[in-house]
């Protein structure tokens, strides 16, 4: 009897590579940017050469390949067996900034031991769950879409700081790219509207082409071949460096957790379960961990990727895995890398903007499952008007360091801390539970 085949819309099961090579292409696209960007920013802050960045761009591509492998495919307690993308966390270019004074040997102890805590954390995802019910973790869905937004946005111009930054020619590819990208998903049926975001980069990379926006230089410089580099440095532990960093992995953890949520929210329908939310954390720590050992930067799942799983609703491992496989080979031949890295900030922008709006549409699918009158209402409006506002106003500049570093660098901290608290402090009968008007309508949205 001839098996049928698996959908790209299922969690389990092999895709056809035909299919499954393109969709999981589209995550690297997605994700290889922010992938490289920490690394180059706090590899010059370290006076670190050309040779060693090249290195270690190289080794975070091993790195991130081998642990998306291990979040669909997960082994032991370690992994989600969802189709999670990982890879090095520009989230923790403002903490390893102030890091990078000690050098980097101490920023990567700083790694090495706060991975090692996020790790500890994972184990303890469970008992603490009672803390995110779904309005908080819809609340946090939500702050990660919105704070990718202006990302999405400054790609789609060039690139923030870049020379050209904002141009015609910038803004033209990536709205085009953007373009594509709608017109396909919302007229085009089929395997074609799934690949809509690979059609997109194509169209704009002809156009960045003829506005010889590409540079290939590097690639005729990059070898063929090149094993990824074990311990190419030594660790040095500083405890300036390590507290701060310890702190930015209990807020990664947290956004793990939201990425995980809105996955199985916005591609599968369902919440996440207690062995998904602790795998997920159990591995995004362990990324983290074995990435200082190859001289790379925190790793964690990226919210680019879960935007395009919300938007595509394709939930397939395979899928995904394909795109991993790919990073593994990057990791192994430099020159596929150094293709990569020649790609246009603005094409990967106009192909990243709808993918990171969909991230918080899948939070808001969460929330309005809620009764929205009164408590929960409040909850998130003060989240995330007091998360978002707190971190893009620099109205904290003249607080505690700490004070800054949990509220000031990131919407998704403050969202998460505010709605934990409020969840805990209000009393569920404080405001009337039951006005009606307009519930009925909050229900049919969801």
């Amino acid at each position: 009897m001839k098996k049928a085949k698996t959908s790209i819309y299922e969690l389990e099961g092999r895709v056809p590579l035909p299919k499954a090579i393109p969709i999981g292409m589209q995550h690297v696209l997605t994700m290889f940017v922010n992938n490289i960007t920490p690394i180059l920013v706090i590899g010059a802050l370290c006076n670190l050469t050309v040779s060693e960045k090249s290195m270690i761009l190289q080794n975070a591509m091993f790195i991130a390949g081998l642990f998306t492998l291990l979040q669909c495919y997960k082994v032991w307690r370690f992994g989600a067996s969802l189709p999670i993308v990982m890879g090095t966390s520009a989230g923790f270019i403002a903490t390893l900034t102030a890091a990078s004074q000690y050098g980097y040997k101490a920023v990567l102890g700083a790694c090495l031991i706060g991975g090692l805590f996020e790790v500890l954390e994972g184990f303890f995802v469970k008992p603490l769950k009672k803390f995110f019910p779904p309005i908080v973790t819809g609340t946090v869905i939500i702050s990660i879409g919105l704070s990718l937004m202006p990302t999405g946005i400054k790609w789609l111009a060039g690139g923030a700081g870049t020379e050209n930054y904002g141009s015609w020619q910038n803004l033209l590819v990536g709205f085009t790219t953007l373009a594509v990208i709608v017109a396909v998903k919302q007229f085009t049926k089929g395997f074609t509207s799934i690949i809509s975001i690979l059609i997109g980069i194509g169209v704009g990379l002809i156009m960045a082409a003829s506005f010889g926006m590409i540079d290939f230089s590097g690639v005729a410089d990059a070898a063929w071949i090149g094993f990824p580099k074990f311990m190419p440095y030594g660790f040095e532990f500083e405890v300036g460096a390590i507290v701060p960093l310890m702190v930015m992995f209990i807020v990664t953890a947290v956004e793990t957790i939201g990425d995980t949520s809105a996955i199985c929210m916005g591609g599968l329908g369902r919440e996440a379960t207690d062995d998904e939310l602790s795998g997920a954390v159990l591995a995004d720590g362990l990324g983290s961990a074995v990435a200082s050992l190859f001289g790379v930067l925190p790793n964690t799942s990226f919210s680019q990727n879960v935007g395009l799983v919300c938007m595509t609703r394709v939930v397939n491992k395979f899928c995904v895995a394909c795109g991993a496989v790919f990073l593994l080979l990057c990791g192994f031949c430099p020159k596929l890398g150094a293709i990569l890295s020649a790609l246009p900030n603005c094409v990967l922008g106009g192909a990243t903007v709808l993918a990171f709006s969909m991230i918080a549409i899948s939070g808001m699918q969460m929330i309005f499952k809620q009764d929205m009158n009164g408590r929960n209402g409040v909850i998130v409006a003060l989240a995330l008007g007091l998360g978002t506002g707190l971190s893009s106003s620099g109205a904290l500049e003249k607080c505690p360091e700490l004070v800054q570093l949990i509220f000031s660098q990131s919407g998704i901290v403050g969202a998460f801390i505010i709605a934990t608290v409020l969840n805990l402090v209000i009393p569920k009968d404080v405001f009337e539970k039951d006005a009606t008007v307009g519930n009925e309508s909050l229900k049919k949205i969801a």
